[in-house]
């Protein structure tokens, strides 16, 4: 249901001084705040509407205000154009590419801790693997193509005369099946459920060893060095947001998920919540000790480094520029 948004807006290098955690009761009044989403509301986000649902964000001393992603919306270009002051990138792969534009942001929390992006398969087919999926067909976003399609080409040996267009409408899969396509863990596998009784092959790109973060919160390098208060309080708020969301009630944020997205069941809602909580999507081991939203400099490295062994970054590349842990990593991180 989403996807990986653009790839012609970039990060860039990572804010210097690390700041000292901001607790709620230090923010003296509301800030105005628009944080734009890489897609549709639906569970995924389900921490920020939370945050927004039961008042956290105003411990905090912000008023925020969600916008939606979707096909035809770029936030990624609001953010560049200051209509944001806070958006979503999808992975640490985009992290990376957005370096070498030199655009001026920077990538300041992961609230997700695996990447959930996944290809759909059909059962018939026999395809029970990435390697099987070699010479057939596999339908992508444009963004997809120019991003963790690379890394299962390389590994895998994929050609891009597989590569079907993908308007993400699962319509093609159903009546093609030879015919594979991207997806998202905590969606795509439901829906094919509902529509065929069963549920599809499905193929994780963490399992393939695609390391990197997702769901990462990306500002501007300008308010990083500027407001640094708003930039903390916001990471923090949004972590205290998703630990409600994922260890209590998530009622509040599923009633506002449905009333900017009317379209969304109740079941895909269940469905996801529970994906993201059973499969570790947001809490980890290191969440655990750090907060939620926890980066580190090993992690980034180490996903660099296998994104360099497979061709895709130079050996000279700066990948710190990718990101700060300025405002991560506290152990009151997530505490309202």
């Amino acid at each position: 249901m989403r996807c990986i948004r653009s790839l012609t807006i970039l990060f860039a290098v990572a804010a210097g001084l690390r700041s000292v955690p901001v607790h709620a009761e230090a923010a003296p009044k509301l800030q105005k705040v628009t944080f734009g989403l890489d897609w549709v509301a639906e569970a995924e986000y389900g921490g920020y509407y939370q945050a927004v649902a039961t008042g956290i964000y105003q411990k905090y001393g912000l008023d925020v205000t969600i916008r939606e992603g979707g096909p035809e919306v770029n936030n990624a270009q609001l953010l560049l154009a200051g209509k944001l002051n806070f958006d979503i990138t999808s992975n640490g792969f985009l992290a990376f590419n957005f370096v070498k534009e030199h655009i001026p942001f920077v990538a300041v929390a992961a609230m997700f801790q695996k990447d959930p992006d996944i290809l759909l398969a059909h059962r018939s087919a026999g395809e029970t693997s990435f390697a099987s999926l070699k010479g057939r067909p596999i339908a992508i976003s444009a963004d997809t193509r120019a991003s963790w399609w690379l890394f299962l080409a390389h590994k895998y040996h994929y050609s891009d005369s597989q590569i079907r267009p993908y308007d993400f409408n699962l319509a093609p899969f159903f009546t093609n099946k030879k015919l594979a396509v991207q997806g998202f863990l905590t969606s795509e596998p439901f829906l094919v459920k509902q529509k065929t009784g069963h549920y599809p092959v499905v193929l994780r790109l963490d399992k393939a060893g695609f390391d990197g973060y997702a769901q990462i919160i990306a500002t501007s390098k300008k308010l990083v060095a500027t407001d640094p208060s708003l930039v903390q309080r916001f990471v923090a708020a949004s972590a205290a947001g998703w630990k409600s969301y994922l260890d209590g009630n998530p009622a509040p944020a599923f009633a506002l998920i449905r009333k900017a997205n009317p379209d969304m069941t109740m079941a895909l809602l269940h469905y996801g919540y529970d994906t993201l909580k059973k499969d570790g999507i947001v809490e980890s081991a290191a969440t655990k000790t750090m907060g939620i939203g926890a980066m580190t400099d090993a992690r980034w490295r180490g996903f660099y480094d296998q994104m360099s062994d497979a061709g895709l970054y130079p050996r000279h590349f700066d990948y710190r520029a990718a990101f700060t842990l300025q405002f991560v990593n506290h152990q009151s991180a997530g505490q309202p």
